[in-house]
């Protein structure tokens, strides 16, 4: 590409960034920026500078500086939400709605966005519904909701992002959830916080702190953006197996609620309610063409010994469907009544 062609290329740039709403000392340190890159290509700049410029001000204009959802601030549709989801667990169910309530109360009475009531940290073993939860919480408040994996994170600038003075640098996952959220008050769940690996584990628990603790959150500063987004609107909430490796200070700012394991029959009331009906309708089947006896919903259930979520479950449900669907194909019936005779050969 020609001096000429490149200079053509920031002038697209420079009309890109005075396009966007940016606060007021970003578009300056921006249009300085591109001041600078126009002034080398006049003297043989090269191709890297415009192409970091060119990535800086992609993602600077279409970060959520002030986008944002409004708040549905409605207990009894948090309620309905929370039942549609979730089979049983009132006692989870009553920990949510009592701190939504607060946040409710806040909004109301101190005329604010900014919630100051610890983030929902839920703890449990896989399967028990703390990612479903958190997701049934961004639902209820007509938020946008993003998640972000904490498993085998190993390093704090993943969270935090790179200089961009590297043509491979990028943000971190703090701001790239924000640019999926599209709005700058999404719920963000920090998923598996016990699986950071150990040798960064300190680092990422200063940036946790950071970013969970409303008097800095304000200004969380990304290494690749280089300069404060304001995070206080976000409403973080975490999930871990158990809280071992989880530092004092983080855990100071996360409100636990300890998700129970599911009994059987808790187990096979929401294979009945929830997730048969699911896979059936995923699949274009009715229940009509599967009816499950009773006497094997045990089986189901229980596969292979205890598990205390419902995820092993739901992928025997799903299997008994696919092996139902493939008899359809095949043209052996149309409705197969799964019984003690032919369970075996539905769940193998």
């Amino acid at each position: 590409m020609d001096n000429q062609n490149s200079l053509s290329e920031i002038e697209k740039i420079r009309a890109r960034l005075h396009q966007a709403q940016l606060p007021a000392n970003l578009m300056e340190k921006a249009t300085q920026q591109i001041e600078r890159i126009t002034l080398a290509f006049k003297y043989g700049g090269n191709l890297s500078q415009l192409d970091i410029t060119e990535k800086y001000i992609d993602w600077i204009v279409n970060l959520p500086w002030t986008a944002k959802t409004q708040d549905n601030l409605n207990i009894t549709n948090t309620k309905q939400i929370l039942d549609k989801n979730h089979f049983g667990l009132e006692k989870i169910k009553t920990r949510v709605l009592e701190y939504l309530s607060v946040l409710i109360v806040q909004k109301q009475r101190l005329q604010t966005n900014v919630f100051h009531a610890p983030s929902l940290f839920f703890i449990g073993l896989a399967g028990t519904g703390k990612t479903t939860f958190a997701m049934s919480v961004a639902e209820s408040l007509g938020r946008k909701f993003v998640r972000i994996p904490f498993g085998g994170l190993s390093s704090a600038l993943d969270l935090r992002g790179q200089s961009k003075t590297s043509p491979e640098a990028e943000p971190g996952m703090i701001i790239r959830a924000l640019r999926r959220a599209g709005t700058k008050n999404p719920v963000i769940l920090l998923d598996e916080l016990d699986r950071i690996t150990p040798e960064s584990k300190s680092a990422i628990m200063g940036v946790l702190i950071e970013l969970l603790d409303p008097g800095q959150n304000q200004n969380f500063n990304d290494y690749f953006i280089d300069f404060p987004f304001d995070l206080s609107e976000v409403l973080f909430i975490a999930t871990a197996n158990n809280t071992n490796t989880i530092s004092t200070a983080v855990m100071d700012r996360l409100e636990v609620i300890q998700m129970p394991s599911y009994s059987d029959d808790e187990k096979i009331a929401i294979a009945k309610t929830y997730v048969l009906p699911k896979y059936l309708k995923d699949s274009g089947l009715t229940a009509e063409n599967i009816v499950i006896d009773d006497t094997v919903w045990t089986k189901i259930a229980r596969p292979l010994g205890f598990d205390a979520g419902i995820r092993t479950l739901e992928r025997t449900i799903e299997g008994i469907v696919r092996k139902a669907a493939y008899k359809m194909v095949s043209g052996q019936g149309t409705k197969f009544v799964i019984n003690e005779g032919n369970i075996k050969e539905f769940l193998d």
